[in-house]
């Protein structure tokens, strides 16, 4: 809301006799109010869209329970890699055993190449990440196995 509007609302409340006005203007709202004093103070109220913490905890529980093996999460922020480089083959494929200490995967961040290792021996079950897509930290993005 433009701060002439909401002097202009001010100004006509000191005006009026009125004690209190409030106006909406999309999902913005200003309460002007009078104190016992007569003067005029602005309270700035904005709506949020209310969410439903019970419901997402839940699905991720539900998430959790489907995913059966040791799960590769990722330490940074950054873009998912499964090849060293363009020309090159992918580290893994879903279906390939891998060893503990093997490279699964590079997330660059800050235009840094961080190689990502497994922390287990077995088979790689499911990549859930495509090539080049952005992850986030703590995001499941290999299972194994």
């Amino acid at each position: 809301m433009d701060i002439r509007k909401i002097k202009k609302l001010i100004e006509m409340l000191q005006d009026s006799d009125l004690k209190e006005i409030e106006v909406s203007q999309g999902d913005e709202s200003v309460r002007i109010s009078r104190d016992y004093k007569s003067q005029a103070y602005v309270e700035p109220v904005i709506q949020k869209q209310v969410v439903h913490e019970a419901n997402f905890a839940l699905e991720k529980e539900v998430q959790q329970e489907e995913i059966k093996g040791n799960q590769i999460i990722s330490p940074i922020v950054g873009t998912f890699y499964r090849k060293p480089s363009p020309d090159k083959d992918p580290f893994i494929k879903v279906g390939d055993v891998v060893q503990e200490g093997d490279v699964l995967c590079i997330i660059e961040a800050m235009k840094m190449m961080n190689e990502i290792k497994s922390d287990f021996s077995g088979k790689v079950v499911s990549i859930n990440v495509e090539d080049g897509q952005p992850v986030e930290y703590g995001q499941h993005i290999i299972t194994i196995n």
